[in-house]
């Protein structure tokens, strides 16, 4: 058995859901991949996928499989690539992950032009407010808001995300505009449900002094578009990460809430499993998205170094 070439037939039969596209796809026949693959399975001693009539799918020892094997192709074609002066093909899946807001309202455009310059590309994103494990979901790169724990994760911190507080002009008309955090009990407020202090707001004033308050949410919801919407709706205050904001007040409507006073910045990450060669590709898509937000002045105190997962 050619373990290279039942290497390579079993990642893209995997990426592909098919042997005969896999076939296809390596200009070898469908039996031809099929044999591959079923030797592959009698020297592991394992069964890498469960077959139907319609397609093939890995089974979770195949998944595992997965990661290490396209790990090592990957390697190897650096490696030829590095000797031969070719550039590194951006081909393949590239699977990125990021938050629903952050990702729909800033990133769009970045997706597209990363997907413009690199054609051959499968540019795959997932965006969800949920926490998601990088390695089990089989993303390649995802970016992160807030505190990191997680030693198998490569970390690149970009900068940081201001966050403030906002209201409709139309809510603060009819409830008044509060004039110090411990003002806030009084007023409806928007609890965005994944935040990690719950209740407790801690506030950062003009001389750097902290003030911890606890909020009455009228409403709570674990996606950021729903808050936007009550907070458009004039149902109560909001904390608004900084780009929203100032897009929302150019808007109109929508205005700054004790504006001497901010949450603490969030940090921004990137971050991709550290078990694993990072490609070219996942290098790229991060150097470029580095770019983006500094040219569209998005984050601050941007600090794009390389570091283990914090």
């Amino acid at each position: 058995m050619d373990r290279l070439s039942a290497l390579n037939s079993f990642v893209r039969a995997c990426e592909n859901g098919s042997f005969s596209a896999a076939a296809r796809e390596l200009g070898l026949t469908q039996p031809a991949v099929s044999q591959q693959i079923r030797a592959l399975e009698q020297h592991l001693g394992v069964r890498l996928f469960d077959r139907t009539t319609r397609k093939v799918l890995p089974t979770e020892e195949g998944l595992r499989y997965l990661d290490r094997a396209r790990d090592i192709l990957e390697r190897l074609d650096a490696a030829d690539r590095s000797v031969s002066g070719i550039d590194v093909a951006m081909t393949g899946r590239l699977a990125v992950g990021a938050p629903v807001g952050f990702g729909s309202d800033i990133l769009a455009p970045y997706f597209a032009a990363f997907k413009r310059d690199y054609p051959e590309l499968l540019l795959e994103v997932s965006l969800t407010d949920r926490f998601v494990d990088v390695i089990e979901e089989r993303l390649d790169v995802v970016i992160r808001m807030g505190h990191l724990e997680d030693d198998r994760l490569i970390v690149r911190r970009l900068g940081e995300i201001g966050r403030s507080l906002a209201a409709s002009a139309h809510y603060l008309n009819r409830r008044g505009r509060p004039k110090h955090p411990s003002e806030l009990p009084m007023h409806d407020y928007l609890l965005y449900t994944h935040i990690r202090s719950g209740e407790m707001v801690t506030l950062e004033g003009p001389d750097g002094q902290l003030f911890e308050t606890r909020v009455r949410p009228v409403l709570s919801a674990d996606h950021k578009s729903v808050l936007h919407h009550a907070l458009l709706s004039g149902l109560g205050i909001c904390l608004v990460h900084t780009p929203f904001l100032r897009q929302m007040i150019a808007n109109g409507g929508i205005e700054h809430v004790l504006p001497e006073w901010r949450y603490p910045r969030q940090n921004v990450h990137v971050v991709y499993p550290s078990n694993r060669f990072v490609p070219q590709k996942v290098r790229r898509f991060v150097d470029g998205l580095t770019r983006f937000l500094k040219e569209q002045n998005i984050l601050e105190n941007a600090s794009p170094e390389l570091s283990a997962a914090e």
